[in-house]
């Protein structure tokens, strides 16, 4: 890629690009955990509308079985459960690997003698007191 740099950096910009993938991914997968989180809310919402003596069905692949309304009921719930642990598995994955981002890219500026992003500036904001 960018043949000026010493090796260390080129490995360490390397990892950075990896890590921006995985934060990607990560961030994809936790986007679809939440919209089937969502769905799976608004469906067990629902049936807390609908008459326990319902004739209700259940999509298994190509075909929709009849089923009761506490096994729906439960299958929902457990859905639920699931989907709530899975998006919070992947929002603690999604910071772990900000932080190691930031960690990487803090790195990579210092390495190359830059830093000057970011940092805050010397003698604070300035600023007196308000209107009188």
């Amino acid at each position: 890629m960018q043949g000026n740099l010493p090796p260390e950096a080129q490995e360490k910009l390397e990892e950075l690009q990896d890590l921006q993938e995985t934060a990607q991914t990560v961030s994809t997968q936790k986007q679809q955990a939440e919209t089937q989180l969502s769905e799976a809310e608004a469906a067990l919402d629902e049936l807390d509308d609908i008459d326990e003596d319902t004739t209700m069905y259940r999509e298994v692949g190509e075909l929709l079985v009849q089923t009761e309304y506490d096994e729906a009921e439960d299958d929902l719930s457990e859905k639920v459960d699931n989907l709530e642990l899975r998006v919070e598995t992947l929002q603690k994955q999604e910071e772990r690997v900000q932080e190691q981002f930031e960690d990487l890219q803090q790195e990579l500026q210092e390495m190359l003698g830059g830093g000057g992003a970011g940092g805050p500036a010397p003698g604070g904001m300035g600023g007196g007191p308000g209107g009188a």
